[in-house]
Order: structure tokens, then C-alpha cells, then sequence
């Protein structure tokens, strides 16, 4: 049934434990008080960080910086929190003089737990993630609301910067490497062709188009030979039909222009002669050398090929790194400063000690209901009857004797005092 019956018993309980309620009240509440007195109000403070897009497209004018946002973002927060960095922002703004201790790595870790960066990411466009960012909130916690928006409003910066820094090193980068490819290429291309020159001095070769042209003007005498010869026949026939049908004196006349004829055309068959040989001699290689020559040719034109695209790569290498610098492509920009904070978000002081003072009486209360039921004991004559159905004659108090810790152990847990045996 209990040690509580009517109201009456609650009544007596209480009057009864008021002391042991009291002092755990008392205790508690003084302990809340503490901890409400001892704990730091902390302010929170954000920076909003849009990333614009390109101001050129990509269609006209591409960017040589390549990858998501996201991860370029995660190097940089990286960086960001790197000891030295963390450690040079505790130094310029004075934070953690309070703190006990004031070792490098605590500091440091105390400042990497107050400064969170979030990414919100962009809208998909279609089914895939390209892990695009959109907004980035630069948020910090600090003693002082002053504290709060100077730490969010520096490492936005210092992500701004760094972002800018990022992306213009790494396009500078991709220019210095393509450059010097570049420059690769053309001294490789132009060692070839010294290499190509001096072989086919050594062996007294032309190259393929040489070679070609040769070999046509070699036809064309060939052809003008057949022609003179096929002339030179019929000034022949006709000097044999002249010197038939025609008087001695006409016969004469012509003869002497025919020969005239026929002597220039003889010079002429020479001198194209002359110029045939020549040019065989000079086309006259062996196959061995005219297949070298063909190898350094491919070989050059695959240089050629190759220096061709490498002076593409670095007119776009120069195009990004020109928008690099000049702030043309993805940049950050604040979209909303950092605020100074009005209020903590941390809980009211008064709130806590009141809630602790309601939490000690409720402990008291508990405690003293506890110990009612650890020691049901029969105190009035009325529970008496109830309990084992004989009414008491009388009833006689209880009288506590007990002095000093005994006494007080008495009062506060209601037991009563033994005396010696």
C-alpha cells in the first residue's frame, strides 16, 4: 500500500524530511549557481560566399583550371586550417589569452573547433553530380561577438585569396608547361632538320619534293629530245625532196637553211643532254638513303604535327591564364558579410541556475520519498489499525536524545539514534 495514504501523510513526510530537502535544495542550487556563473557565453558569427560563374563561356574563351569546385574548395580549407595559418589568425586578433593552456597545438585545435566551413551544392543539371558548390558559409564561435565576426570575416577572406591565388597558379603552371613543351618541340624539330641537311650533303641526296620535281623535269626533257629528234627527221626528208624536185639553185638555197636548222637543233639536243644527265646522276641514290630520307621526313612532320597542337594548347593556356588574372572566370564573391551578433546562442545563465534550483528540489523531494519507502515505519495510530487491524490504547513520541553527528543523522534521514547495548 505504501507509506502514503492520505494527504495528512505527505503532509507529515514533508515535515518530517524538511531538512534533508532543504539541504539538498540548498546544495544544488548553489552547485547550478556555480556552473551557471562559470560557463562562456559564446557568439556565432557567419560569412556567405557565393561562386560566380564565368563571365566568358567556356564555348569562346576556356578556362585551363580544371576539376570540381568541391574538391578545389577541400584543398583550400586544408590550407586554411594548416598549423601555421591557424596559428598566425590566433596571433593577429589576441584570441585564447585566457586559456590556461597556452601550448600551440591546444590553440590551434581550440581554433579549428570554433571555425566550421559548409558548402551548399549547385543544382544538377540532369543525372550527375559534377560537385559544383554554389554557396560556401564561413561560420566562427568566439567569447566575444567582436571575436565572432572578425574570425568569420578573415578566413572568408583568406578563402577568397587563397581560391584566386589557386586558380592563377595553376594556369601559370599549365602555360610554363606548355611553353616549354613547345620549345622542346622546336628545338627537337629543328635539330632534325640540321640532321636531315647534313645527310643529304654527305650522300648527295634530295629531299622527296626535290626528287619529285627532278624527276618531272628529267620527262620533259625527255620529251623535248623525242621532239627535236622527230624535227631533225623531217628537215632531213624534206632537205632529200628538195634536192629532187627543186632546181640546183633552190636546192642550194634550202639545203643551207635546213642545215642551219639542223645545227640548232643539235645545240639544242645537247644542251638538254647535258641537263638529263645531270639530273640522273643527281637522282642516281641508293635505296638505303632514299628510305633514311623518308623516315627523317615522317619524322619531321610528325614534329611538325605535334608543334602545331602544342602552339594551340598554349594560345588557350595564355587565354585562361589572361582570365585568371583579369578575374574572368569562377571567382567568390561575399554575398552577405559577417554580422556582429546582438545575443550568445548559448543558454541564458538565469535559465540554467533556475533549472539546476528546480532540479535540486526535485532531488530533495525524491530522496526523501526514497528513504520512506527504505523504512515504512507505523507512526501514527491510525495507520496502525490499518495495517494490522488492532487499534492502539495509546500512543507515546518518539523523544531523540541524540547529540552531535548522530542527532544530525537522525534529522536528516529520520532514523533513530541507537544507544549502547
Amino acid at each position: 500500500m505504501g507509506p502514503f495514504q492520505s494527504i495528512h501523510d505527505v503532509y507529515d513526510m514533508l515535515r518530517r524530511r524538511a531538512v534533508l530537502i532543504a539541504v539538498v535544495s540548498i546544495v544544488g542550487t548553489v552547485a547550478a549557481l556555480f556552473v551557471a556563473l562559470s560557463q562562456q557565453h559564446m557568439y556565432r558569427s557567419a560569412e556567405v560566399i557565393q561562386i560566380a560563374q564565368p563571365q566568358i563561356a567556356d564555348e569562346l574563351a576556356k578556362s585551363t583550371v580544371d576539376g570540381s569546385s568541391a574538391r578545389r574548395l577541400q584543398l583550400i580549407e586544408q590550407r586554411l586550417m594548416a598549423r601555421s595559418n591557424v596559428l598566425d589568425v590566433i596571433e593577429k586578433y589576441g584570441l585564447f589569452k585566457d586559456v590556461g593552456d597556452q601550448r600551440p597545438n591546444h590553440l590551434a585545435f581550440l581554433l579549428r573547433s570554433s571555425v566550421r566551413i559548409e558548402g551548399v551544392a549547385a543544382a544538377r543539371e540532369g543525372y550527375s553530380d559534377d560537385g559544383t558548390i554554389s554557396i560556401l558559409t564561413v561560420s566562427a564561435e568566439m567569447p566575444t561577438a567582436l571575436q565572432a565576426q572578425q574570425i568569420a570575416h578573415e578566413f572568408a577572406q583568406r578563402t577568397i585569396e587563397l581560391s584566386q591565388q589557386a586558380r592563377i597558379d595553376q594556369a601559370k603552371a599549365t602555360l610554363t608547361f606548355v611553353a616549354r613543351q613547345e620549345g622542346a618541340l622546336f628545338q627537337e624539330l629543328a635539330a632534325l632538320e640540321e640532321e636531315i641537311s647534313e645527310f643529304r650533303k654527305a650522300n648527295n641526296a634530295s629531299s622527296s619534293t626535290n626528287v619529285e620535281l627532278r624527276a618531272g623535269e628529267v620527262q620533259t626533257l625527255n620529251e623535248g629530245l623525242l621532239d627535236i629528234a622527230r624535227e631533225v627527221i623531217e628537215i632531213q626528208r624534206a632537205a632529200d625532196m628538195a634536192t629532187k624536185t627543186e632546181r640546183p639553185a633552190t636546192a642550194k638555197r634550202l639545203l643551207a637553211e635546213y642545215e642551219e636548222r639542223l645545227a640548232t637543233l643539235a645545240e639544242q639536243r645537247d644542251l638538254m643532254r647535258d641537263r638529263k644527265e645531270a639530273l640522273e646522276k643527281v637522282l642516281q641514290t641508293s635505296p638505303q638513303v632514299q628510305s633514311q630520307l623518308e623516315s627523317f621526313e615522317r619524322q619531321a612532320e610528325q614534329l611538325r604535327d605535334q608543334l602545331g597542337a602544342m602552339r594551340s594548347r598554349r594560345t588557350e593556356a595564355e587565354i585562361g591564364f589572361r582570365l585568371e588574372t583579369a578575374r574572368q572566370s569562377e571567382r567568390l564573391m561575399v554575398l552577405e558579410p559577417a554580422n556582429l551578433p546582438e545575443y550568445p546562442f548559448t543558454g541564458s545563465r538565469k535559465m540554467l541556475a533556475l533549472a539546476g534550483m528546480m532540479a535540486s528540489i526535485l532531488a530533495g523531494l525524491g530522496l526523501a520519498v526514497l528513504l520512506e519507502f527504505r523504512d515504512p515505519v507505523l507512526r501514527t495510530a491510525h495507520r496502525m489499525e490499518q495495517k494490522t487491524g488492532l487499534k492502539p490504547v495509546v500512543t507515546i513520541p518518539v523523544i531523540n536524545k541524540g547529540t552531535g553527528s548522530r542527532g544530525l543523522l537522525s534529522r536528516l534521514f529520520g532514523r533513530r539514534p541507537r544507544g549502547p547495548a
